[in-house]
């Protein structure tokens, strides 16, 4: 029996110099309904152009919480960088909580801001409340500027402290 195959029309790709299962790992371990699909592995084809040993892992697909990646074991010629982040959508305290200290293991912790976390792969997260979104919504202008510089002052975000800067009860508890 074949494996399957993943058809969604877009898969963030991930580039890692030698970590792409062990990152895989990681990520599956954290996310519920997450998975390692298909391992691919490196070849004697194409050793002058990538270097990798025959056998070495080439790709893991793996899917976190119902979304399909790829991670790709490609060397040491790109690194990544806060251009691209993933954000984790918290409906509580707890949850934020949970996947902030999950994510940020081994992470760069001079890199924790406004939400914003690296973990030890140097891939950037967004760990955030849903309710900031509905939040950065409103028309009154000093409820938003209360926010945003609740926020701003903020590592890891505490919804507490948001909502007392918002002044109202907002979506999801």
């Amino acid at each position: 029996m074949a494996n399957k195959i993943i058809t969604q029309r877009i898969s963030p790709h991930l580039w890692f110099e030698n970590q792409a299962e062990e990152a895989a790992r990681f990520y599956t371990a954290i996310f519920k309904n997450s998975s390692i699909g298909n391992i691919t592995h490196y070849t004697e084809a194409g050793h002058d152009i990538h270097g990798m040993p025959a056998g070495a892992v080439l790709t893991v697909d793996f899917t976190l919480d119902g979304q399909h990646f790829i991670a790709l074991n490609g060397g040491p010629y790109f690194k990544f960088n806060e251009a691209v982040s993933f954000m984790v959508n918290c409906e509580s305290q707890e949850e934020i909580d949970y996947y902030w200290e999950k994510l940020r293991a081994g992470g760069d912790p001079k890199a924790d801001q406004c939400g914003w976390l690296k973990d030890k792969f140097g891939l950037s997260w967004q760990v955030a409340p849903v309710q900031v979104s509905e939040m950065l919504m409103d028309k009154d202008k000093e409820r938003l500027s209360r926010v945003m510089n609740a926020i701003f002052k903020m590592k890891k975000l505490d919804l507490k402290a948001i909502e007392e800067a918002y002044g109202a009860p907002v979506g999801v508890k």
